[in-house]
């Protein structure tokens, strides 16, 4: 078993725990201090600081929402007294606005640190080559591998997304050994390589895929291995907390979640009650030593459970379980989150489309696709084909420019889409994992 940093991978949990709490006063009152946000907040909630004693101490806070990173855009939550920001990144928002995320040279560090321990827990070291093929750029899935296998010593290829033929030649040329992707990707890639001749398990030294950023199932687990002899190592991050950020071990049973980086919690989603080991509920993730863009009892949306036993591998960090589902309207496509209230907020731009429109998301081949349905207005239908086309493909434009991926549209008649008592159903996923 490899440990990449065994003071704290393996410190005794009794310890860790101390070191918990002596992080999380300091966060706290850091932020009671200096966080004008915070402060409020805590204030309302009839807290402060010398009320945090123990663990179970954290409860008492208040928590952070999505609604408070898109209320505090785009700098409101930010911090800056420990030095300046180095970066910043940037993840789509609920209504069109980008949730901001700043990061310390220190934010960067943990970052880089989290990855590393994760990735050589199953193995990973100096002599791999480790091809990142996660978006680049404001998006934080590419730059959080890169910077973790640099910091493990291994070779990084920055391959980013897309060029599927460039990726094999990689691939096969350069030796990769792991790979950081979507899961859906790394099975696309593999039909792509099959049609070239290529065999993934039989032709390159590809064996471990870094996969994360979208639903998927043990059933997808095993189909990559027993067609491309690789191993996929589930990854769990989101761009509000560092993108990428903790991984499960070699003994692919749950995601551990460092102690002294992070403090794990699973509450009921209606009542916001801690639940105990094994009970299904909504993750919520406070931060321990994030500076920039502290979260504290950040509720993540994502429902599972902690695991009650310790890990055969010997590390007292806490695991979850596969996500089994959200509480929000939230979906994955592409690694991106996607929310029918920012399609709503930007097909509401368009006079001649009207109030009723519905998500379809599917899987072509390997791939997520999805299709945007709409409703025109009475006034706007037309059998004009080429005026409806031009306003199809504006749309999309429009979409792919909120949203960062791809959106094909269609333009229905007025009363064409099922109506709803209550909620609208605006989502049908199609996809099976």
């Amino acid at each position: 078993m490899t440990v990449w940093n065994p003071t704290i991978e393996m410190m005794p949990k009794k310890e860790l725990e101390k070191l918990q709490l002596k992080l999380l006063k300091i966060q706290v009152r850091r932020l009671y201090e200096n966080s004008p946000f915070y402060h409020s907040k805590m204030r309302m909630a009839g807290i402060i600081p010398d009320d945090i004693r123990t663990l179970d101490d954290v409860s008492k806070l208040p928590f952070m929402t999505k609604k408070d990173l898109r209320e505090g855009y785009p700098n409101k939550l930010m911090m800056t007294d420990r030095g300046g920001l180095l970066r910043y990144h940037a993840s789509s928002g609920t209504t069109g606005k980008a949730t901001i995320v700043g990061y310390t040279k220190n934010d960067l560090e943990n970052w880089s640190e989290s990855l590393a321990r994760a990735m050589a827990s199953f193995g990973l070291g100096s002599k791999d080559i480790i091809q990142v093929s996660n978006t680049y750029g404001l998006f934080s899935g590419g730059l959080g591998f890169h910077y973790a296998t640099e910091k493990l010593g291994a070779t990084v290829i920055p391959a980013s997304t897309g060029n599927t033929d460039r990726q094999i030649d990689l691939i096969c040329d350069l030796g990769v050994t792991a790979m950081a992707c979507t899961p859906s990707y790394l099975m696309y890639l593999g039909e792509v390589a099959e049609k070239k001749g290529i065999s993934i398990k039989k032709d390159t030294n590809l064996r471990y895929g870094l996969l994360g950023g979208e639903p998927w199932s043990d059933r997808m687990r095993d189909r990559i291995y027993e067609s491309m002899g690789i191993k996929g190592m589930n990854c769990f991050g989101a761009s509000e907390l560092s993108g990428p950020l903790f991984m499960e071990c070699a003994e692919q049973d749950g995601i551990h979640f460092w102690r002294d980086l992070a403090l794990l919690e699973i509450v009921d989603p209606d009542t916001g009650e801690t639940l105990g080991p094994g009970e299904k509920g909504e993750m919520v993730i406070t931060m321990l030593q994030k500076e920039a863009f502290p979260m504290v009892r950040y509720r993540m949306g994502d429902i599972t459970s902690m695991y009650e036993e310790d890990c055969p591998c010997g590390r007292p960090h806490p695991r979850i379980a596969r996500i089994t589902g959200r509480v929000d309207d939230m979906i994955i496509i592409r690694g991106i989150n996607v929310f029918p209230s920012q399609v709503e907020h930007t097909l509401m731009q368009h006079s001649e489309l009207g109030n009723e429109f519905q998500l379809v998301v599917d899987r072509k081949g390997h791939l997520d696709s999805m299709l945007v349905r709409v409703e025109l207005k009475p006034e706007a239908f037309t059998d004009n084909i080429i005026e409806l086309n031009a306003l199809r493909e504006h749309i999309s434009n429009r979409l792919k420019g909120v949203l960062s991926i791809s959106a094909n549209v269609e333009l229905v008649q007025p009363g064409t889409l099922p109506r709803f008592e209550g909620k609208a159903k605006r989502v049908v996923d199609r996809r099976e994992y």
